[in-house]
């Protein structure tokens, strides 16, 4: 393995967060920590932990900045994390999505950090297509330029960036370059089949609309031919509005939906308000922001797929 550059010199303020907090190269965000000869990858978030994992395979030790259970959309980082973002061979982030993450990085990242947002093209917040926009509703729009980071949930655009991050780890480890590659070909190759999958369990349904309590959805419903319909914005924990509960009951209705979905990190109040009020049920569609409790991303992704096979009455 090559050997590693100097540390570029930390700012002065977060200098002296390192001092007082007697940081180590170890994180309160997910475990890790560096390991002699192995490459050390500090992922932003679950999605990105996967990612690193899985194509870093042994050569690798990954740590993650966003606890099991928190919203990643939330994070605040703490002097230790700092400390892993400064010492850490390669960040993996996602720009606009964790705005401390950012800081962070633009701090102590150099060029160490990996930003997936630059590998495939972000969707914009208020795209047309299928999702329905609201105004008014706090969102992660305004932080995130305009773009929705949940990227990772068409499994295409996530192969593309484990290619990249290949490239990326590879760089840092010329050594096991061909390791990353040819981890990363078997990935993709299991995203393809994840791909077909969505595509052929959806592709006859007696309903194409999907109620969210948020609006994570959209790189899903775009990639499979779907209709989103948000409660809330990007970020979950932007509040609707009593016009917009009232717009999202009428829709609900009018597409004779029946099931509201929420997700596994945030209440699931305001999906029950609209499902009581239309008649329907409520089922968790999983976002992937954070580790699942059990299995991976393949396999909550092919959770995800039953649920909305069951809820759409697909064929």
């Amino acid at each position: 393995m090559t050997v590693r550059a100097p540390r570029r010199v930390l700012t002065a303020a977060t200098a002296a967060l390192l001092a007082a907090g007697g940081l180590t190269a170890c994180a309160d965000g997910g475990g890790g920590g560096s390991e002699p000869g192995k490459v050390d990858v500090v992922a932003a978030f679950y999605p990105l932990q996967f990612l690193a994992e899985r194509i870093g395979g042994d050569t690798v030790t990954v740590s993650n900045l966003t606890k099991p259970g928190a919203e990643p959309h939330d994070l605040e980082l703490n002097p230790r994390q700092v400390g892993q973002v400064a010492d850490a061979d390669v960040v993996v982030y996602l720009s606009g999505f964790q705005p401390a993450v950012d800081e962070a990085v633009e701090q102590n990242g150099g060029d160490r950090a990996f930003d997936v947002a630059g590998v495939t093209p972000l969707r914009d917040a208020a795209a047309g297509g299928h999702d329905h926009d609201h105004e008014g509703e706090a969102g992660h729009a305004e932080e995130g330029g305009g773009k929705d980071p949940h990227v990772w949930l068409d499994p295409t655009r996530l192969a593309t960036i484990g290619d990249k991050l290949a490239e990326r780890l590879g760089k840092a480890d010329p050594d096991h370059a061909a390791g990353y590659t040819a981890r990363a070909g078997a990935l993709r190759t299991e995203l393809t089949k994840l791909d077909t999958e969505y595509a052929d369990g959806l592709r006859t349904c007696q309903r194409r609309e999907i109620v969210t309590s948020h609006t994570a959805f959209g790189y899903l419903t775009e990639r499979y031919k779907l209709e989103q319909i948000g409660i809330s914005g990007l970020t979950p924990e932007s509040e609707p509005s009593p016009k917009r509960l009232a717009e999202v009951a009428e829709e609900a209705r009018e597409h004779q939906a029946g099931t509201i979905f929420f997700e596994t990190l945030v209440s699931p109040k305001v999906a029950e308000t609209i499902a009581r009020e239309v008649g329907a049920k409520t089922a968790v569609l999983d976002p992937l922001e954070g580790p699942p409790a059990d299995g991976d991303y393949l396999s909550v992704m092919r959770t995800n797929l039953q649920t909305l096979r069951t809820a759409l009455d697909c064929s």
